[in-house]
């Protein structure tokens, strides 16, 4: 049989696989971690989104297939919210698309859209699928530092995006992503002004993902890059109810943008997948046009998990910088594992201190001498993690 698969092996190994069976390997020998290291949210689903599912489910023709462009209560829903949370108007046939979950609209766009010999600039630390999407694809990635001594720096970044829009007329798009996945970094709108005029001037799309739009803590709502005048001509954005009402596993997310980006994933998604299973497109409307207390009590979790782990882990010689939004805390390895690099960090600290962590260089190679923690278990678990890493930094 032929076993050479040329898309699969245009990936590097997948780097999570092993700090996975390290952490099933110790945990086979009753092993309690405590694991930060996958950002998978632990919280509910609020109850009236799992009602309107219960009272769905039941009702005649749901088990059919619906529609690989999503069920127009729902499209109204998010044009609804982008109109109440960004005051941006959206056509709900045009501009908007349901996708099972927002990791999946990316890389059928990058499907969609990548031709022979095209370029992608990528941020590098990234969200893994923003690079391996396109990687998938065919398209070459040039990744673009974002931090530089240690900080992330939007002005350096937009200058090394310019430098590369002018010298290369082979790149497609752009990818951006703020609040950040890993490093939970932000911009204002006018990173994005400056960037929308760059993308108009060398005709180069922008892929905005926006998963983290309303995990922020402090009273500083992300903005959308929609909201900046002729962002449509050049932008698509992808949000996800994952985060924002803890339905990661439900797998509802939306493109909405720009038309002929909307309309080429409306396209191959109408070829390889039928929509979301109706009652949870019907549970994901209720969950957007219903209360958002719920919205602020994930929040409020959230921003208490952070505050606890930043204070425990200083106590306990690990001084982190605190996030201003996102589930994640990007942490520098401390001073004397540094050398380890931090794939050897993260299996050391899984090891002597029973705490899991998600290395920098699964990010990228500028991912390397910082490790992701997710905020992922409750104040109790990261207080012990707190004692347990006291302990190993001891």
């Amino acid at each position: 049989m032929k076993s050479k698969f040329e898309r699969i092996n245009r990936l590097p190994p997948y780097i999570f696989s092993e700090i996975n069976n390290l952490k099933f390997k110790l945990r086979s020998q009753k092993k309690d971690i405590i694991d930060f290291g996958m950002g998978n949210p632990d919280m509910p689903t609020p109850n009236h989104i799992r009602q309107k599912l219960k009272d769905t489910i039941d009702k005649p023709g749901v088990g059919r297939y619906s529609v690989s462009k999503g069920i127009n209560g729902l499209r109204k829903a998010q044009a609804k919210y982008y109109k109440r949370r960004f005051d941006v108007n959206l056509d709900i046939n045009k501009e908007i698309i349901v996708t099972i979950g927002s990791k999946e609209g990316l890389a059928n766009l990058a499907q969609a859209i990548t031709s022979k010999g095209d370029k992608i600039l990528c941020p590098d630390p990234s969200y893994p699928v923003h690079p391996y999407g396109f990687t998938i694809a065919g398209a070459k990635l040039t990744p673009l530092k974002t931090i530089y001594n240690g900080k992330f720096n939007s002005e350096k970044y937009l200058i090394n995006i310019e430098k590369n829009m002018k010298k290369n007329f082979s790149i497609k798009a752009v990818i951006v992503s703020f609040p950040s996945n890993p490093t939970a970094q932000i911009v204002d709108l006018d990173f994005y002004k400056d960037l929308v005029k760059l993308a108009i001037k060398y005709e180069i799309y922008i892929l905005s993902d926006l998963a983290y739009s309303e995990i922020y803590f402090e009273n500083n709502p992300p903005p959308s890059i929609l909201e900046v005048n002729d962002a449509k001509k050049v932008a698509v954005e992808f949000t996800t109810l994952s985060k924002t009402y803890a339905m990661a596993g439900w797998r509802i997310g939306f493109a909405v943008g720009n038309k002929t980006l909307i309309e080429a994933l409306t396209k191959i998604k109408s070829y390889v997948d039928y929509g979301a299973f109706t009652p949870v497109q019907v549970a994901a409307t209720a969950a957007l046009n219903g209360s958002q207390q719920c919205v602020e009590e994930i929040r409020q979790t959230y921003k208490k998990r952070r505050d606890v782990l930043i204070e425990t882990f200083a106590r306990a010689g690990w001084e982190i910088p605190k996030p201003k939004a996102s589930m994640f805390v990007w942490a520098p390895i401390p001073d004397k594992f540094k050398k380890l690099g931090s794939m050897k960090f993260a299996k050391k600290l899984m090891i002597n201190a029973d705490v899991a962590v998600a290395p920098g260089l699964a990010f990228g190679k500028n991912g390397e001498g910082f490790v992701r923690i997710g905020l992922v278990e409750n104040t109790q678990r990261i207080r012990q993690a707190a004692k347990n890493i006291k302990k190993f930094l001891d």
